[in-house]
């Protein structure tokens, strides 16, 4: 049996998507949270293959038997993914999600660049996929819904479920943005609103989002008690609207039954988000807020992390 590790660091979105590859593998795997020291701001050509960077309690949980293959996500852990294949005296396969420059490039047995990412090359290691890889599967919204249900049930039919993101470097997201989105939204004519913001979304668009729901509607702003309701939101949406401002979120809500609508300005947007919003409106998974379908959505739940799991069965193999 294949044996997995997951290298699991403080950055969540990272994780989401190494554990969503590690269950589309459908074999156990092995969670290793590890934290970092002030050391790990070197350059990774300075790290090498190495656990500089790492503090003492990640280093004491790493030891043998090594694993057949190591995920890992972001500059900060592929050193720590090089030294356990250097431990294992080749035998562990890295797979490495992002590119992460050219120390130890080469290394990587699969680097997993998206689409939307820049990348020239045509190095043999690299795979190209569409979107973040994550953890949304039919069995998983089917247990959601069911978890959800007495909370979301009794919201009339069409339910439209709107997921709002933030703003990121450089690209704001205003109160005119907040009414152009919520007029987006009531030009679908939903009969209920399941809403759920981030932690990057500013409080004064949460106030204009609050202001223009319909009776029928739900809001959790981020850091309210209880559960996050977010997989319930997607289980239970006939239709969603995401702001496009995180290619995760577009990427799970894809994966649903639902009808997608992305709100994606263009004073908001990276150059890089435009391009996988793109790939979302060619391929029929996914349509600009405020136009119309004019193909059917795909059958087959977005979700790039069947692809590379595909892929590292077959390194497993050879």
């Amino acid at each position: 049996m294949t044996t997995v590790w997951v290298l699991a660091d403080d950055r969540a979105g990272n994780v989401n998507q190494l554990l969503g590859i590690a269950e589309a593998l459908n074999t156990p795997y092995i969670r290793k949270d590890i934290r970092y020291d002030k050391w790990v701001r070197l350059p990774n050509f300075l790290r090498g293959a190495s656990l500089i960077g790492l503090t003492a309690e990640s280093k004491i949980n790493l030891t043998a038997p090594w694993p057949d293959v190591v995920l890992s996500a972001g500059r900060r852990s592929f050193p720590v993914a090089r030294w356990i294949k250097r431990q294992s005296q080749g035998k562990t396969k890295i797979v490495q999600l992002m590119n992460v420059g050219f120390a130890g490039f080469n290394e990587a047995d699969l680097m997993v660049i998206p689409k939307h990412d820049s990348y020239s090359g045509c190095a043999k290691n690299v795979l190209r996929v569409s979107g973040a890889p994550h953890r949304i599967t039919p069995k998983k919204l089917q247990a959601e819904y069911k978890k959800w249900s007495e909370q979301f049930g009794h919201f009339p039919a069409p339910t439209l479920s709107l997921i709002v993101g933030g703003a990121t470097k450089d690209k704001p997201f205003t109160t005119d943005m907040a009414h152009q989105l919520m007029d987006g939204v009531k030009a679908l004519n939903p009969a209920s609103v399941l809403v759920t913001t981030s932690r990057r979304t500013p409080s004064d668009v949460i106030e204009v989002i609050r202001s223009r729901l319909p009776e029928k509607s739900y809001l959790y702003q981020f850091g309210d008690s209880g559960d996050n309701p977010y997989f319930g939101l997607l289980a239970h949406a006939d239709t969603i609207v995401v702001t496009g401002d995180s290619i995760s979120m577009c990427s799970e809500c894809c994966a649903t039954k639902a009808e997608v609508y992305i709100f994606a300005p263009d004073e908001m947007m990276s150059e890089k988000h435009k391009r996988f919003h793109q790939e979302l409106y060619k391929s029929g998974y996914a349509v600009p807020l405020g136009q119309k379908r004019t193909t059917e959505k795909p059958n087959t739940p977005f979700n790039p992390a069947y692809i590379i799991a595909e892929k590292i069965e077959t390194l497993v193999s050879q």
